[in-house]
């Protein structure tokens, strides 16, 4: 066996130990987790998301679900992840430093109750602690997504999913199917509940997503998922 192939498969091996773990003991963190965006946003309550590199990448991808859709049509949600307004960013970098990048969107865009996702390998970057720091002082629930415990991202969330891996790869990918999962419950939590259109709407203003879903139908394909 080369030492390529043997790299791989102890790759695959720490995912596959990761998400393990998180199936034995994230689970009901995370549907938790869907259950209170089921309750928040559709009530008009926003979703901010913030990380850097990969993981600013994945907190796209976790707000790309929630105003598009994860598998079945819905209403749009409100959710922004900070990283993407390049004007902002460097606006805000360049004038008061890299470390108040995000803490200065979350005093701007954040409400009461607003939730606010912080996602880190290592739970140590100085732009996302002074985020949740300004969050938490805001009155928004804080969650975080990290790699292993202790680190000081934890202390300062309400709420913190830590992966338990020294890989910042596995990390990564296990986040991703943590996110997943939290679309998962989201979306069977709002639709499962959305109640039906009466006979008395009007069909020039009813939107698509207030009309019954016949079961029976297979799902639009979605332009936004099924290409990437």
């Amino acid at each position: 066996m080369t030492d390529t192939l043997r790299a791989a498969q102890a790759h695959c091996q720490s995912l596959q130990d990761a998400v393990a773990h998180l199936r034995d003991n994230g689970l009901e963190q995370i549907t938790a987790w869907g259950r209170h965006l089921a309750a928040t946003l559709p009530a008009g309550g926003r979703l901010i998301a913030a990380g850097n590199g990969g993981s600013a990448a994945q907190a796209q991808h976790l707000t790309a679900e929630l105003v598009g859709r994860y598998r079945r049509e819905r209403p749009a949600y409100s959710a922004i992840a900070l990283h993407t307004d390049t004007s902002s960013l460097t606006a805000i970098g360049n004038d008061y430093g890299f470390e108040e990048l995000y803490a200065r969107q979350v005093a701007a865009h954040g409400r009461p109750g607003d939730v606010l996702v912080l996602m880190s390998t290592s739970g140590r970057s100085p732009n996302l602690l002074a985020a949740a720091d300004t969050g938490r002082a805001a009155g928004l629930r804080v969650w975080a997504m990290t790699g292993p415990r202790p680190n000081p991202l934890t202390l300062r969330a309400h709420d913190t999913l830590s992966i338990a891996s020294g890989t910042t790869a596995t990390v990564q990918e296990a986040h991703l199917v943590a996110l997943h999962l939290l679309c998962e419950t989201f979306d069977h939590e709002t639709l499962d509940h959305e109640p039906l259109a009466t006979d008395t709407a009007d069909p020039v203003t009813t939107r698509r997503y207030d009309l019954p879903r016949a079961e029976s139908l297979a799902p639009r394909p979605s332009r936004a998922t099924d290409r990437r």
